[in-house]
C-alpha cells in the first residue's frame, strides 16, 4: 500500500538503513561497477542511510508526482493540471513518506522474523489493519487540502472499499514476492516500480467525481 517503496531495502524484519550497495567487507565503500547508473544507485542508498526519513519522503513525493502526471496525461487523457500534481506531490512528501517510514519501522519491530510466517503476519497487519485506515486518511486529507471537506464522507462511502480491494489485489502478491524472493538490495527498486503503478491508480481514484445523491 504505497507500501515499501519507502523501505530501505532491508527486507521483512530487516533494517531500512543498511550499507550502500558496493560496500566491501572492510566497511570501506568500493567504487560502483555500473558506471553512472551504478553511481546514482549507490548515491541513493547512501542518502537512505544518512537521512532515511527525508529520503523516503522525497522518494514518495517524486513517485506521487509521476503517478499523477501519468494519470492526467494518459489515463484521463486531459490537459495537465499543475496545481493538482503539486497537491499530490505534497501528499507524498508530508503524509505518505513519513507515515510509512514510522509504520514499517514499528511493523519490523513487532514482527522481526524473516521467514514465511513472519512475512505472512506482516502482510496481514499491513493489509488488513493499516491499509484501510491509511487509505481513508489519505483521501480525507487530500479532499481537505483541495477544499472539498464536505465531500469526504460521500467519497469514502463511494470509493474506499473498492480502493482497498484493488490495493489487496496489487500489493499482497507484490509484497509477498518482494520480501520472499527478491534480494534485499533490489527490494527498493522492485517496490518502487509497483508504487508507480499504484500511485497512478490512486490519482485516478482520488479524483473520480463523487456521485450526487
Amino acid at each position: 500500500m504505497f507500501a515499501r517503496a519507502v523501505e530501505g531495502g532491508g527486507g521483512s524484519g530487516g533494517s531500512g538503513t543498511g550499507k550502500p550497495v558496493g560496500s566491501g567487507g572492510s566497511g570501506e565503500p568500493s567504487k560502483p561497477s555500473g558506471g553512472s547508473s551504478g553511481g546514482l544507485w549507490a548515491w541513493y542508498m547512501s542518502c537512505l542511510e544518512a537521512n532515511p526519513l527525508l529520503t523516503k519522503a522525497l522518494t514518495c513525493a517524486l513517485l506521487n508526482a509521476l503517478g499523477d502526471i501519468f494519470c492526467q496525461l494518459f489515463i484521463e487523457a486531459g490537459s495537465w493540471d499543475a496545481k493538482r500534481t503539486g497537491t499530490f506531490t505534497f501528499m507524498g512528501l508530508a503524509l505518505v513518506g513519513p507515515t510509512l517510514h514510522y509504520w514499517y519501522t514499528l511493523l519490523n519491530k513487532m514482527v522481526p522474523a524473516r521467514g514465511l510466517g513472519g512475512v505472512g503476519l506482516q502482510l496481514l497487519l499491513d493489509q488488513a489493519v493499516f491499509a484501510p485506515v491509511f487509505l481513508g486518511t489519505f483521501i480525507s486529507v487530500l479532499f481537505t487540502i483541495e477544499g472539498k471537506p464536505q465531500l469526504i464522507r460521500a467519497k469514502l462511502e463511494q470509493d474506499l472499499w473498492e480502493t482497498v480491494k484493488v490495493n489487496w489485489v496489487l500489493w499482497i502478491p507484490a509484497q509477498f514476492f518482494n520480501f520472499r524472493f527478491v534480494p534485499p538490495n533490489l527490494q527498493v527498486l522492485t517496490a518502487n516500480v509497483v508504487a508507480l503503478i499504484w500511485n497512478t491508480y490512486m490519482s485516478f481514484q482520488s479524483h473520480k467525481a463523487v456521485a450526487k445523491h
